[in-house]
């Protein structure tokens, strides 16, 4: 019998290949894709990132699981350690400033990422949760892995292709993996479910996350001329 993992990777497998070969991610590699891309990538990773973070914490205190609440703990305070670490060394360099953060509105597909996954906490369940996070850590790692060998010609790129490779971050991915095989074990046939539809949504997500910033996705303009451009969004909680 297959494990929630096997079953999950094999239902998204569309998604994941199309994030492999996605010209994003072919172009970082090759070192040709254009700054203003992979800066209004980061930008938009800066919000799902940190959102993500609260995500783990949020996980951690809902659970009565010890090894789900020390897992989510672990992965929140890893994030803080090194991605967006690296990210803000990444905003120096490229000169990000705040003002420059606050007046960039969030795309479409970032902000449906976070919601479908603080969905899963206000309407799943913990496991459904676990779930929605997965594809992430996981998907990255196997990217970092398949593309650290060739590498990137541009310095910047290739540190961000480091950040996800190696040794320590398929270990990790493996832990995390192997807490979710367990959870699909423990619960109900459509909780089962729910957990593959999590799973395959921010695994559709991860994909689109390429597309919108290669597209620099923005909203559409609306009859007023997009007016919400214009709005403070710390004012509206975006």
């Amino acid at each position: 019998m297959k494990t929630f993992t096997e079953k999950a990777r094999q239902v998204a497998d569309p998604y994941w290949q199309g994030s492999f070969e996605h010209l994003f991610v072919r172009q970082l590699a090759e070192g040709t894709l254009a700054p203003t891309v992979f800066r209004y990538y980061l930008l938009q990773d800066r919000y799902y990132l940190e959102h993500f973070g609260r995500i783990y914490q949020l996980i951690a205190e809902k659970t009565t699981d010890a090894a789900v609440r020390e897992q989510m703990l672990v992965n929140s305070q890893g994030m803080a350690a090194g991605e967006l670490a690296i990210r803000q060394e990444f905003f120096a360099e490229l000169e990000i400033t705040p003002e420059e953060i606050a007046t960039t509105p969030i795309a479409p597909t970032a902000y449906h990422y976070v919601s479908h996954m603080y969905r899963q906490l206000a309407e799943g369940t913990v496991a459904t949760a676990c779930a929605g996070v997965l594809p992430c850590p996981w998907l990255y790692q196997e990217i970092g892995d398949r593309l650290i060998a060739s590498g990137s010609p541009n310095p910047l790129y290739q540190r961000w292709i480091a950040t996800y490779a190696g040794e320590a971050g398929q270990q990790e991915v493996m832990r995390q993996r192997q807490l979710l095989d367990r959870l699909y074990e423990e619960v109900a046939a459509d909780e089962q479910e729910q957990m593959l539809a999590a799973f395959y949504i921010s695994s559709q997500l991860e994909y689109q996350f390429w597309e919108m910033a290669l597209i620099l996705e923005t909203w559409p303009a609306g009859a007023i001329g997009g007016m919400i451009n214009g709005i403070n969004r710390r004012e509206i909680g975006i």
